[in-house]
């Protein structure tokens, strides 16, 4: 057969396939055996005889290596090459360790989750443009949720440097612009020494209170171009603020209120960061006798203590004389309400009711987004962090207290005992019906998980999901409820999962997490993290095929409007087809098995799934289960 005309010929085609192949399999060995080097080497020079022996990336590297950052996550973008690239050679891929995520999203998120585990920042690096807009939901979550996360963005501020195309699409002014209203704290540096003492200044912020992302830009061409005067650049020394306490005279005027008080109660939002913390607010609860509301943004207050009241927060605020409240985000919301849809005021605290905040949330306040929730005149408002602060009042407490009020405090406490006692009952004997009802019941999806997992040292990762869970589920220490989003923007459960899951790796902590289906689906390449690096979290599926809140607000709306219900689930429907999650846990390498539709077999399939994350790895459920 005659060779084709105006084109390649079957011999010069085949003999060019052959000269590819041998190419690639000697640039996959060669990638192997980089991939396999445990210390970078010399670059060869290439046909130009240009190297840049000493790129700007590198002292970038020294300097995030002071920060004490374990991990630094990354989906990868070319406005960041030179960085990424000095990270895993010159740094050696340790402190930090890349953790290579498959969105922006999922970075942020794990990086909130894992602060909120490890109690200490993690890094993240962005594309340019369309990496912090694809973070900015996540961002969102964390400033909302009060959490430090150090943040790099790559960017090429000089438009004469740029490549065309992509690099212009990519590249912006102000990056920080898009995500100032949400972070803490940015900068542009635009020397190596200006990047070393705003990447400082930066963990710096991030970790004072009141906490919060911030961001540092590195500009592609301070990455990639030879470091000049190496002996003139200076690293400053990291260091963090002391937490300050409430002023002390304010504090013992709290205390004076609170035990003259009849019925004092204690709301607890964001307040303890560790178990120090939970412990110092069970010494105050004790010396005044009164029940503690917890919020669950964090475990702040044993559900097992006797002064655990949360399930009675609406009777409690009702009868109160006395609030006080522990750096709670919605201070208005807990005395007050707007009924949906109509709008309409109702007062839920008494008139008289006096009330007390500790908080640092006057302390840092910005505009545009409304996270700072509806303005509340409080009247005594103490700025200063709770955990520093609550030794110096419960002592205040205790000074304040003569035999009498002791003997009126005493009372009180057989009362709220007896009533700790009756509620566990009630919410036992509500937990029941439906026990046996397929699709499996909420209630028996958290008795299943915690029946499993109560001799292991667990930690519920996200405990917001599911409020069984935090009614049924013995809780005592810090790192065993570590809340939800902040933000409540929904995607964050699965990747926030995964990353407290990496910190409490490090712990010997079993990671749980009940995990909604819709969230799943906004970043389920989080499961590919969670099994490329070996990260053990046992995710047990709340599968109920549908966005049901949004459910219950459409047929709220068609209720009003004098429509028909049953149309609430066209847009808010998961299902026809259903999502199989197991098999999508399966494609992204995570142990699965479902979906469970038998409660019968639930316990069963748990068990399963708990002995492969004991050995190391992700592992997922999915269960079918009741709309709430």
């Amino acid at each position: 057969m005659s060779e084709e005309k105006g084109g390649i010929g079957r011999r010069d085609f085949l003999k060019s396939v052959a000269a590819s192949a041998a190419g690639a399999g000697v640039l996959a060995t060669a990638s192997a055996a980089a991939g396999a080097a445990t210390e970078a080497k010399p670059a060869k020079a290439g046909k130009t005889g240009k190297l840049i022996p000493r790129p700007g990336s590198d002292f970038m590297v020294d300097v995030i290596k002071t920060l004490g950052l374990d991990y630094i996550a990354a989906n990868p973008g070319s406005s960041f090459r030179s960085l990424h690239e000095s990270l895993v050679n010159y740094g050696g891929n340790r402190a930090p360790e890349l953790i290579t995520c498959l969105h922006e999203e999922t970075s942020v998120a794990m990086a909130h989750g894992y602060a909120k585990a490890a109690g200490k920042p993690m890094a993240v690096m962005m594309h340019g443009t369309v990496g912090l807009q694809h973070g900015s939901m996540a961002i969102y979550n964390a400033w909302c949720d009060r959490v430090p996360i150090m943040m790099f963005a790559g960017n090429g501020l000089d438009a004469a440097k740029r490549r065309p195309g992509t690099e212009w699409y990519h590249s912006v002014q102000d990056p920080a612009a898009m995500v100032r209203d949400y972070t803490k704290w940015d900068d542009q540096p635009m020397s190596l020494q200006h990047f070393a003492e705003s990447s400082v200044r930066a963990y710096k912020i991030a970790n004072t209170l009141p906490m919060g992302p911030v961001l540092v830009v590195a500009d592609m061409e301070l990455q990639e171009s030879a470091i000049e005067h190496e002996e003139a650049l200076r690293i400053p020394k990291p260091s963090t603020s002391v937490p300050s306490q409430g002023d002390a005279d304010a504090l013992a005027r709290a205390a004076r209120m609170l035990v003259a008080a009849d019925a004092p109660v204690i709301i607890v939002d964001r307040a303890a960061r560790d178990q120090e913390g939970v412990l110092r607010l069970i010494k105050l609860a004790e010396a005044l006798h009164a029940p503690v509301v917890d919020l669950g943004s964090r475990l702040n207050f044993p559900n097992t203590h006797y002064l655990n009241h949360s399930d009675q927060k609406a009777r409690l605020v009702r009868s109160a004389d006395v609030i006080l409240l522990l750096e709670v985000a919605d201070p208005w919301g807990q005395l007050n309400t707007v009924n949906d849809p109509f709008h309409e005021y109702k007062r839920l605290a008494r008139e008289d009711v006096k009330t007390i905040s500790l908080s640092f949330s006057d302390v840092y306040l910005k505009s545009n987004y409304q996270d700072f929730q509806r303005f509340m005149a409080v009247d005594l408002a103490i700025t200063g962090d709770v955990e520093a602060s609550l030794p110096q009042l419960t002592e205040a407490v205790l000074r304040a207290t003569d035999s009498g009020r002791r003997a009126v405090m005493v009372a009180r406490s057989a009362k709220l005992k007896s009533d700790f006692e009756a509620a566990g009952k009630r919410i036992r004997a509500a937990a029941a019906p439906g026990w046996d009802a397929s699709p499996v019941s909420t209630a028996r999806l958290s008795a299943e998980l915690y029946d499993a997992v109560k001799s292991e040292p667990w930690s519920l990762v996200v405990s917001d999901r599911i409020a069984w869970a935090r009614r049924l589920w013995p809780a005592s220490e810090y790192q065993q409820m570590l809340g939800g989003s902040g933000g409540a923007g929904v995607g964050y459960s699965l990747p926030g999962a995964v990353g407290a899951a990496l910190a409490n790796k490090a712990k010997g902590l079993l990671s749980v997490t009940f995990q909604p289906d819709g969230d799943a689906l906004y970043a389920p390449g989080a499961l590919w993290t969670a099994a490329h690096h070996k990260i053990p979290l046992l995710i047990v599926m709340h599968n109920n095929r549908g966005y049901y809140q949004e459910v219950m607000h459409l047929q709220r709306m068609a209720s009003l409007h004098d429509r028909r219900t049953d149309a609430a689930l066209i847009g808010n429907e998961i299902d026809k087809p259903a999502v199989d999650f197991a098999k999508l846990a399966q494609a992204m390498g995570v142990w699965a098995e479902g979906p469970v539709t038998d409660p019968g077999q639930l316990g069963l399939a748990i068990r399963r799934a708990l002995a492969v994350v004991k050995g190391g790895a992700p592992a997922l459920v999915d269960v079918v289960c009741q709309a709430r």
